[in-house]
């Protein structure tokens, strides 16, 4: 078989190569018998790294991220013009299986065997902590969202008087889920006693440590157990010591099987019925993870990172919230998924920080761009120069609800219930209690 460079075989077709945009999966194919060897020149190529879990027990995380996927890859397949030169871009996308080791073994694959120039990370600590980690050792910039920024920071060790080199976050804190949860819960009347199930992970401990003394500061009793394990199946001690301590509200951030495992089996001893506020993080984000609760799924408290509400858009492609949900929605037969929205921002803010570099094949130009960065995303304007800490910015959360849908062809609607961090967003509805 004859070999020559895909640059060859597209000038011999009377096409320039420089605006070729490509998914990652054509080198080395065979076309019309004659094997393509490389998409671009790499001097040329933009390459960039998408990591998110889109399967295992955090995969409702990457539900949404085969469209995101598809819809940048048409809006980029004509390149970008950056610094005033043409370079084409291959977005290689990862799925961490939900595993934080195969995490760090992708990033490390990104950055050794592919020569990507920036690696866009979302979704957790399990995904963004060893991904962010593998990136910094190699001095390769890395932007990373959809995880507390103090578990993202504080979690990587990191000091607050030097930041990190070239790993960047945009997310919401342990304080934003407090001024939700203080705007939620004063709606329904209750006794001030919070029942928490907060792990032993990287979410866990950081809220832990933060998010207790600020409840406690505002006259709420917590009552915790102590932390519990991952993938723990037996929750009966801490559903009797809440039931004993008279818990009305419950408050968790667990992977999503604990807390359907757990969940259930308060349903099944009686806690349920006590509960007036059911707020839950991490879990119930997404529509899927709720409607397997049945019933019991009704009425639980949630916050949004994204909603179709927010007033802000895709400038990438120019959809607004609502419209970016009605297409996905669209073109895949499903309901909308919070990720759409924050996964989307990753996109505004690398092409933000590439053109303020003026070179995007230079990472310390690319890192040192990202440090004062102003963007405008899905989100909101982010600007990295506010802190609060070097390398984050944090994001609004906005407390929300799941309910029985009235009209649709979906079961669940999550209706907004407080604006605290955010007052654009607009209040659809009053809290209600939990019932089961």
């Amino acid at each position: 078989m004859s070999e020559i460079t895909r640059r060859e075989l597209v000038k011999r077709a009377g096409a320039g190569a420089a605006g070729v945009a490509l998914s990652g999966g054509l080198a080395g194919r065979a076309l019309g018998g004659i094997r393509v060897e490389e998409a671009a020149d790499a001097a040329n190529t933009i390459k960039i790294g998408f990591v998110s879990p889109r399967t295992g027990p955090l995969g409702g995380f990457g539900e949404p991220d085969p469209y995101l996927l598809s819809q940048a890859r048409k809006k980029l397949a004509a390149g970008l013009t950056i610094g005033g030169k043409k370079y084409a871009v291959q977005i290689i996308d990862k799925d961490t299986t939900s595993d934080p080791v195969r995490a760090g073994q992708i990033a490390r694959e990104l950055i050794n065997k592919n020569k990507v120039d920036l690696i866009l990370s979302t979704s957790t600590p399990e995904t963004n902590n060893p991904v962010a980690d593998a990136a910094e050792g190699a001095g390769v910039p890395c932007i990373s969202t959809v995880q507390p920024w103090e578990a993202w920071f504080f979690g990587r060790k990191g000091d607050p008087k030097k930041g990190f080199k070239t790993t960047f976050h945009f997310s919401f804190g342990v304080q934003d889920f407090a001024n939700a949860y203080l705007a939620q819960w004063k709606q329904v009347p209750n006794n001030k006693k919070v029942g928490v199930m907060w792990p032993n992970d990287a979410d866990g401990n950081a809220i832990r440590a933060a998010l207790g003394p600020i409840l406690t500061k505002n006259g709420y009793t917590i009552v915790d157990p102590g932390a519990y394990q991952d993938a723990s199946t037996d929750f009966s001690s801490q559903i009797a010591k809440f039931k004993s301590e008279g818990v009305e509200i419950f408050n968790t951030f667990p992977i999503p099987p604990d807390f359907a495992t757990f969940w259930r089996q308060a349903a099944q001893q009686g806690l349920t019925r006590q509960i007036k506020i059911a707020q839950i993080a991490k879990t119930g984000l997404f529509p899927s993870q709720v409607e397997a609760l049945g019933s019991l799924g009704y009425n639980l408290a949630s916050a949004a990172y994204w909603h179709p509400v927010f007033p802000y858009k895709w400038h990438l492609t120019g959809q607004g919230s609502k419209q970016l949900a009605a297409d996905y929605t669209k073109a895949t037969g499903r309901q909308w998924n919070q990720n759409l929205g924050s996964d989307a921002a990753l996109f505004d803010v690398a092409i933000a920080a590439m053109n303020k570099a003026g070179n995007p094949k230079n990472k310390v130009a690319v890192s040192n761009a990202m440090r004062k960065l102003k963007v405008d995303t899905p989100l909101g304007h982010l600007d990295w120069g506010k802190g609060p800490v070097p390398n984050v910015i944090n994001t609004p959360i906005i407390g929300d609800q799941w309910v029985k849908a009235t009209s649709g062809k979906f079961k669940l609607d999550l209706l907004i219930t407080e604006h605290a961090d955010d007052k654009h967003v607009p209040i659809q509805a009053k809290l209600k209690p939990y019932s089961s």
